[in-house]
């Protein structure tokens, strides 16, 4: 095969520069220590190399994320800890209201201060964070989560969602606690009650308190089917108990239905799940051989306290009515149709109404629908009288509905309830000593309960930030395999380099002697 001079310059100036690129590329990468400047130098490495980047990306979030949890974690944790701090001098303030010793102006200047503490923890659990959200919000946190109602009492304005951040593929946690979860769900000890129903005029020789509950579950089960009862003093020393169908249930009361009246600190009756404090006080004029005759005869009726409600009128409302009473007028539909979490009552014209779950939301659909009777409204076993000047609703206007089934108690309105019972004088009335003594015994548990709460949101906060510690770990190792990969792809090995860059070199001076050599020859020195 022939091969004509020019062609044959032709290729060895071909493979010239490119043995000189060769020597070029080796040079850079031994200079800069990178060998994969573009996608072309190496596309699979380029293809890995760009996920190993979008997992780094990854991880630096997560771990912004992680820092942010720390942030608001570190915040909500203060601010409990300060809350546990006014809930234990509440609950000692307590206590001491309890002396013997004191008068109504005593308890009156015990009541100031925990007004003060009310005050305090109100500002508390409307906390805001350094961005100026609301920490105990949930999703909704620039809404303030609790505000006072008209009545003294507190409402609940936030929702019950928890804000959540990722900080692995498949790892996300709550970036704060609702204040649903934190206040809202203490454990009410006060969710019975107890009316004296003979004699008709109070003696002064039998109390019973309002019972504390010591056993939800027992509560739920037992006590509530059967109420409400009847407790019947046939001695001295022996009551009797029947539940609502007349049934005799001493035998589940402690002790069987025996007492011991000359306990000094008074007898507490246990039954299914509810302790009622029983306290035996003789008149100047009795007799030990008539203790049985004037203690005979005394009862009282145990019941569970009925839910109560809270109505609040929208803002934007254009008329002028509100609610003025809300009942339980049937207790089957109620029980059955009414939302659990609380209603809307939105007006379609004045005289008709719809009902809605809280909260409504354009894809809202109604539970009920009615017509106001009378003034009166009524929806799902629960009638809302209305009243106002003039009592008629416009079309549009909306009623929020809370319910508060005493299950739970706010720890607010433990601390309203115990600040109203000490600021009201007791001095001479047998009927007002005995409330604060209900009061101060049920505020001293519920109180207790609501520090428990409390703790128990410290203990989530304290173990998502053990999990938060160990996805950092994690994070930092996987983050030096990610390093340690992306260096083994795009860095070069100097070794290679150099072992590479002299070869290359020896190639480029070998082809310019060769070419050197050959391009000499000629037919002339065969001659």
């Amino acid at each position: 095969m022939r091969i004509s001079t020019a062609q044959y310059y032709a290729t060895t100036a071909a493979n010239y520069q490119r043995n000189l690129n060769n020597v070029m590329k080796a040079a850079e990468q031994a200079s800069s220590g990178i060998k994969l400047e573009t996608a072309a130098d190496d596309p699979v490495g380029a293809a890995r190399l760009l996920q190993l980047e979008q997992q780094k990306a990854m991880l630096g979030q997560y771990t912004t994320n992680i820092n942010a949890l720390n942030t608001a974690q570190a915040q909500e944790e203060s601010v409990l800890d300060s809350i546990n701090t006014v809930l234990q001098k509440v609950s000692e303030l307590a206590v001491r209201a309890g002396a013997a010793s004191l008068n109504d102006d005593d308890r009156n200047s015990i009541g100031a201060e925990v007004a003060q503490a009310e005050e305090q923890l109100l500002n508390l659990m409307n906390s805001k964070d350094a961005n100026g959200n609301y920490i105990f919000s949930g999703a909704s946190n620039s809404t303030q989560p609790f505000l006072r109602n008209s009545d003294g009492t507190y409402s609940y304005q936030g929702d019950q969602t928890q804000l959540e951040l990722k900080i692995g593929d498949s790892m996300s946690l709550g970036l704060n606690d609702t204040g649903w979860d934190v206040f809202q769900q203490a454990i009410n000890a006060a969710r019975s009650s107890t009316t004296m129903t003979a004699p008709a005029v109070d003696d002064g020789r039998v109390s019973v308190s309002q019972g504390l509950v010591s056993s939800g579950p027992a509560f739920d089960a037992s006590f509530r089917t059967g109420q409400p009862y009847t407790l019947s003093f046939t001695s001295s020393t022996e009551f009797v108990i029947k539940d609502a169908l007349g049934n005799d249930v001493t035998a589940e009361a402690s002790g069987g239905g025996t007492f011991d009246p000359n306990n000094k600190d008074g007898s507490d009756i246990s039954f299914r799940g509810v302790t009622f404090a029983l306290d035996i006080t003789y008149q100047a004029s009795d007799t030990p051989a008539g203790a049985d005759a004037v203690i005979a005869g005394h009862s009282f009726q145990l019941a569970a306290k009925p839910d109560s409600f809270v109505s609040n009128r929208a803002p934007g409302n254009s008329s002028a009515a509100v609610i003025s009473q809300t009942s339980v007028t049937n207790a089957a539909d109620y029980k059955s149709f009414f939302p659990e979490g609380g209603a809307i009552l939105k007006f379609t014209a004045p005289g008709t109404f719809e009902m809605y779950a809280r909260p409504m939301t354009s894809g809202s659909t109604p539970v009920t629908t009615g017509a106001v009777v009378a003034g009166v409204a009524t929806a799902a076993g629960v009638s809302f009288t209305l009243g106002g000047t003039p009592p008629v609703p416009a079309a549009g206007d909306q009623f929020d509905i809370s319910v508060n089934a005493h299950q739970t108690q706010n720890v607010l309105d433990t601390v309203s309830q115990l600040r109203q019972a000490l600021q009201t004088p007791t001095s001479g009335n047998p009927e007002a000593q005995r409330n604060l003594g209900n009061v101060l015994a049920s505020s001293i548990a519920n109180l207790g309960n609501a520090k428990n709460q409390v703790d128990l949101a410290r203990g989530a906060i304290g173990a998502r930030g053990n999990v938060m510690d160990m996805q950092r770990d994690s994070i930092q190792s996987t983050g030096l395999i990610n390093a340690s990969s992306q260096s083994s792809i795009r860095e070069a090995d100097p070794a290679e380099v150099l072992t590479r860059l002299t070869l290359q070199q020896t190639m480029l001076q070998a082809a310019q002697l060769a070419f050197a050599k050959v391009s000499q020859l000629s037919l002339f020195n065969k001659l």
